[in-house]
This record gives structure tokens, C-alpha cells and sequence, in this order.
């Protein structure tokens, strides 16, 4: 279960994996795609994501020639606005290049034959399957004999729909990341399901986890990540108040930034399976710990009871949880109260 990037390995060992899923947040505009990679950068995402679609082998004609006339539309039909806001092939291959300058990743969902095809053409490294295409079993097959790392969200499908799908990809291409998803925009927590990334972990042994959101704010990441995903996917916009059906519910930039450092975060609390006493609780252990002291004054022969010896701060001798191993044996040595307990005051 290995996906090899262009600039990443990922397993499920590895660190998270940060996509910020731009889509057409930048409104068709190459310079506010460029923008939005560098802050993506500068907040500490791995990946930067798109989207690429031919519109019209995509869409039927009665769709693509559909009114579309709301205020997040950008062209009075329903094709007038995809084609309003996606970036033309030149414009692609700009980006592609200025991502490989900076150094993150470079992703994108691409919705059809013709996108596919293109992507292939410049040289991307991986593809994003969009949840629609989940039941596209011979698009799937088609990307997947590219022989790329392939990230597949799994909205509005059942788990046999998942494995349909996966096993279809597997024929022809083992470097699979099977994201959790829920097809709403926005999800609210309730529809979340994140549990499910226990069941992919377990259902599917040879692929890496991960969790695409489209949920508000920053909690769902970090839950993923202690339930066992490895590649986070948040959307993210400059301005939630710009112009588009997206930028609701993506991440702006503070927002993004927390999601990476709420991730490392939560790394470092996990920590290893091993219980250890931490160097900075040493001092702590020793205030606030108890050891064994005499509560009176006592002549060598004394017969130690459970009234003539106490437990009392600080932690500087034996342990309190001995107390009772010393009832019953007899004193070698004169003794003060408040005199800490010690082995060699009995016979050995």
C-alpha cells in the first residue's frame, strides 16, 4: 500500500497528506489559481487540487443549453457558467508548472474521457475520481490503466459500490487511496460517518485511507486522523463571501493553516503505545508524589504498625504503594518522625 507522488511516498505510516481541493474557486482566473496555490503553500498543504472538465462531451445538450440563473452563476446557462470558470489547456499546464516550482503537489479530479486523456498528456502524477464516477466502472478502468496513484472518493455509495469499484481499479493498478465522503454540500456532522474509515481500513488491507470533507470548519480532519485515515482533502477558497456554490463551505486560509497544525498536533498527542514517565514529570512525580515516613519517634526494635509510619510529599524514598510490605517488621536503627523510610533501617 504504497502511492508514490511526485514529490511524496505516502503509506498509511506516513504523516498526513493535506489536499486543498481549490475546484474552480478560482473562478476561471489563472493569476487567482496561482494566488491560491501560494497560500496554499504558505499554510502548509501538500497538495493543491483542481478541477478539469470538457464540458461538452460531459454534459448532455439540454444540460449544457439549461438556464442556469442564480447568484453564484457566472453565465446565463448552465454551460456558459462551466465554461466561465474552467481554466483552458495552456492555462493548466501553467499552473502544473508553477506548482513543481514551489513544490506541492499538483492534483486533479478530472470528470471525463477527454480531461483524463489531456491530464495524462502533461504529465500528472496522480488522478482524484470524483464520487460521481464511483459507478463509472469503465472510466475507472480507462484512469487506471495509466498505472497513476489513484484518489477515490466514495459519496452516495454503499460499501458494495466501493468494492465494485476498487476491484475494478485493482486489475490494473494497486496504488489506490479510498477516501470517505458524503455527497453534500455542505455535510453536516451528523452525515459525516467517519467510523467508516475504521471499515475501509479493514475492508480494504492494500489501500491507503483518507477522508474528502465538505463539511464546516476544521474538526472532521483531526477525528479522521485518530480513526486511521492518512490523506485529508478540505476545499478551500481567499473569501467564503466570493462569488460561487464552493466557497461556503471551503477553508480560508486561517482555516486551512489549523487543519494542518490540528493534524500534527494530533500526531504528537497519540505518541507511541508505550506508557513512560516523561523527563518534565519527573520534578511534578516528586512534589506530588508519596513516599513512606515515620509519624513518630521510634527506638531501634520497634515493631512497625500501620499508626507508626505514613505516606507523605514529596515523592524522595519508597514508594507509598509499599506500605503494607513493611507492617509487622522489626526496626534496626533509631528513627525520627518524618525521617523517610528506608530498606536498610530492616534486615534484608
Amino acid at each position: 500500500m504504497v502511492i508514490r507522488l511526485k514529490n511524496k511516498v505516502i503509506t498509511r505510516e506516513s504523516p498526513p497528506f493535506v489536499i486543498a481541493e481549490i475546484g474552480n474557486n478560482h473562478q476561471g482566473e489563472l493569476a487567482t489559481a496561482i494566488e491560491m496555490v501560494k497560500t496554499a503553500k504558505l499554510c502548509g498543504a501538500d497538495a493543491v487540487k483542481f478541477q478539469k472538465r470538457h464540458n461538452k462531451s460531459l454534459y448532455t445538450k439540454a444540460l449544457y443549453d439549461q438556464v442556469y440563473d442564480n447568484p453564484d452563476s457566472f453565465g446565463v446557462t448552465y454551460g456558459a457558467h462551466r465554461e466561465a470558470i474552467e481554466l483552458d489547456e495552456a492555462e493548466f499546464i501553467e499552473l502544473k508548472k508553477y506548482c513543481e516550482d514551489i513544490g506541492i503537489e499538483f492534483m486533479c479530479t478530472a470528470f471525463d474521457f477527454k480531461s483524463v486523456d489531456f491530464l495524462e498528456s502533461i504529465g500528472i502524477s496522480s488522478f482524484k475520481i470524483a464520487s460521481g464516477d464511483l459507478h463509472s466502472l469503465h472510466f475507472l478502468e480507462h484512469v487506471a490503466k495509466f498505472g497513476k496513484p489513484m484518489f477515490v472518493s466514495t459519496g452516495a455509495a454503499t460499501l458494495e459500490d466501493v468494492h465494485r469499484a476498487y476491484d475494478t481499479i485493482k486489475q490494473h493498478n494497486d496504488q489506490i487511496c479510498i477516501m470517505q465522503c458524503t455527497a453534500t454540500y455542505p455535510a453536516d456532522y451528523h452525515m459525516l460517518n467517519l467510523n467508516v474509515i475504521k471499515t475501509y481500513l479493514k475492508e480494504f488491507p492494500d489501500a491507503v485511507v483518507g477522508y474528502s470533507g465538505h463539511d464546516w470548519g476544521i474538526l472532521a480532519p483531526s477525528v479522521a486522523r485518530i480513526l486511521g485515515a492518512t490523506v485529508f482533502e478540505k476545499h478551500f477558497t481567499l473569501n467564503r463571501a466570493l462569488k460561487g456554490t464552493d466557497h461556503k463551505f471551503s477553508l480560508e486560509p486561517p482555516g486551512l493553516q489549523k487543519v494542518v497544525r490540528d493534524l500534527k498536533r494530533v500526531d504528537m498527542a497519540l505518541g507511541t503505545h508505550a506508557k513512560t514517565v516523561h523527563d518534565s514529570e519527573k520534578n511534578v512525580k516528586r512534589k506530588m508524589g508519596k513516599s513512606i515516613y515515620y509519624a513518630k519517634n521510634l527506638k531501634a526494635g520497634a515493631i512497625i504498625t500501620k499508626d507508626n509510619i505514613t505516606i507523605k510529599c514529596p515523592f524522595d524514598g519508597i514508594s507509598a504503594s509499599e506500605f503494607k510490605h513493611f507492617i509487622g517488621k522489626k526496626l534496626l536503627v533509631d528513627v525520627k518522625e518524618d525521617d523517610p523510610l528506608q530498606h536498610s533501617h530492616f534486615k534484608s
